[in-house]
Formats: C-alpha cells, sequence, structure tokens
C-alpha cells in the first residue's frame, strides 16, 4: 500500500518519473488484486473431500460396443501415467477384460497427498471419436464412464458386513497357479443398496474381502457427497460441471489430435493428455470452481 502511495505522487511529479510510476503502479495494483483473490479464497469454506489423500477411479465402458471397451483400457493407461507424473500410488483393485480385449470394469486405488482434488473432476463421461482398424475408415464415435470416489479406510465409514452377501470363485488371468486354481477372487453385493463389487488382485482371499469391503464403503460414501451437493446451490450452478456419470465432460478427437474440455470450451493436444499430462486442465478446472464459489460468497454477503 505504501508503495502504491510514493507511486502516485511520483506520478504527479511529471515527466519521466511519471511514466515510470505509473508502470510500477499498474503492476503494484495487479499484484494488490492477486493478494485480495488468494485472501478471498483462504477465507472460503474447505470441502473436507479435497483434502483426503486416497481416491477410487471406476472406469466402464459405455456405448460403442467392443471400441467401447478398448476406449476404457486407454483411459485406465492415461489414469495411471498422471499419478506416474503427480507422484501418487497408483495400483488396480479389479481389471476386468474380455477375451477379445478391451475392459469391462476398472478399479484403480490412487492415494497421496490431495488426491480427491486432482482426481474429482474426471467423473463423468469420456467421449473418443477415432477410426478402428475394422471400421473400413469410417470414423466411430464411443464413450466410457469415469466415476470418482473417495477411498475409504477403517474406520471411516461404517459398514455392517452382515448385511454383505460375499461369494468366491476362481480369479482367472495370469498371476501363478494360485490365482487359477484356488477360490482367491470375491463377488460381494450390499443387499440394503444393490451395489455388487468384484475383487481379484490380490492373491489370498481374505485381502480380496477386505478390498471389496473397502470398495462398498466407498461407493456408500459417494452417494453421501452427491446427495450433499445435489442440494448445495454451488453445485447446481457450478460452471465445471456436476461431475455427475451421465455428463459428457470431453471429448477425444483422433482424427484432429484434440481434445475438448466442454466445462473449459478450451482444446488440448491429444497426445500431451494421453500421455497423462492432465495438471493444466486441473488446475483450470480447479481455478473455476474457485471462481464460482467466490460468487457464491459474495452473493451471500449481500443477501
Amino acid at each position: 500500500v505504501e508503495q502504491h502511495i510514493e507511486a502516485c505522487e511520483l506520478q504527479k511529479a511529471g515527466g519521466e518519473m511519471a511514466a515510470l510510476a505509473e508502470e510500477e503502479a499498474t503492476m503494484l495494483k495487479e499484484r494488490w488484486d492477486e493478494l485480495l483473490q488468494e485472501v478471498q479464497i483462504k477465507l472460503l469454506p474447505s470441502d473436507e473431500q479435497d483434502e483426503l489423500m486416497g481416491a477410487i477411479i471406476e472406469i466402464r465402458p459405455g456405448v460403442g460396443g467392443d471400441e467401447a471397451s478398448w476406449w476404457a483400457g486407454d483411459l485406465v493407461g492415461m489414469y495411471e501415467r498422471y499419478c506416474e507424473k503427480e507422484g501418487l500410488t497408483c495400483k488396480r483393485l479389479s481389471y476386468d477384460t474380455k477375451e477379445a480385449g478391451g475392459v469391462v470394469e476398472a478399479c484403480l486405488s490412487v492415494t497421496g497427498e490431495e488426491v480427491y482434488s486432482k482426481l474429482k473432476f474426471e467423473a463423468g463421461v469420456h467421449r473418443v471419436q477415432r477410426t478402428p482398424d475394422n471400421s473400413q475408415g469410417r470414423i466411430m464415435t464411443s464413450t466410457a464412464t469415469v466415476a470418482i470416489m473417495p477411498l475409504v479406510e477403517d474406520g471411516d465409514f461404517t459398514i455392517d458386513e452382515a448385511d454383505i452377501e460375499f461369494k468366491t470363485c476362481r480369479a482367472g488371468g495370469k498371476g501363478g497357479q494360485n490365482v487359477n486354481k484356488v477360490e482367491t477372487a470375491v463377488h460381494a453385493v450390499h443387499r440394503p443398496s444393490g451395489i455388487a463389487v468384484f475383487s481379484r488382485q490380490e492373491r489370498s482371499q481374505l485381502f480380496n474381502r477386505q478390498m471389496a469391503v473397502k470398495m462398498i464403503a466407498s461407493k456408500l460414501k459417494q452417494r453421501e457427497i452427491e446427495a450433499r451437493d445435489a442440494e448445495s446451490a454451488s453445485a447446481r450452478k457450478s460452471q465445471v460441471g456436476s461431475g455427475g456419470r451421465s455428463e459428457k465432460i470431453r471429448t477425444y478427437n483422433y482424427k484432429e489430435s484434440r481434445v475438448s474440455d466442454h466445462r473449459l470450451g478450451m482444446n488440448f493436444g491429444l497426445d500431451s493428455i494421453l500421455d497423462g499430462s492432465l495438471q493444466e486442465v486441473v488446475r483450470l478446472l480447479r481455478a473455476g470452481e474457485q471462481a464460482e464459489r467466490l460468487k457464491d460468497l459474495e452473493s451471500s454477503l449481500r443477501g
């Protein structure tokens, strides 16, 4: 503030000093605006979910048949590379594939600093437009659905295992004789909600059972979050989208080598995004969310 006042005094002197003072005053005004916005953001009510250090990414093929399954597998690779770039720990909880290739369903466990806040904007429908090898040159449109859920740890969410029906089976796939010949895989159904999960990545039936319970708890926790957000005015009006499963958030166009984020109204390079370089997209979406929340805060203070 003192520097700004001094610059204004020099402007009154005229001449070369006045020009320099005007330039400095402009720079100080811009810095003042930046500091003011930083203070306002710090005053925003914190979202406890943004501080979570664990999340689950669930990826399922949508419309498009086999091509949608292949696309779901490509998204798994994209998120694994993003986690590697961000220094996050990513582990496959389940990865079910078709005989001909392609993913039926995949669940990834991700842990690290502010994981949920970095991943939450990925929830929704991811559309791809590309030319498969067997399409005779025709561009096909397929989709995959991504859901982001908080990873529930022991004690974070109470669930009665008596409400869960467990079935065991052979895991199948690669992993040695124990995986293929012993019933280590666990299929679990939460009867009250109808939520069903399948865990087979661990070589122990006990560990797969524990992971199935965590996956069900995470899905139930996410339902609570979605119900809370549905009642929130800021969630309804947010320009960055609701993060719902049915919301088309991004289109990946192979012919034009671009990715269009429909919430931002911006395009990004296809190769870099598929390589896991989502940092700029995440930064812009977080900034948009903060700007919307600031508007809500200002409106509430005026009202």
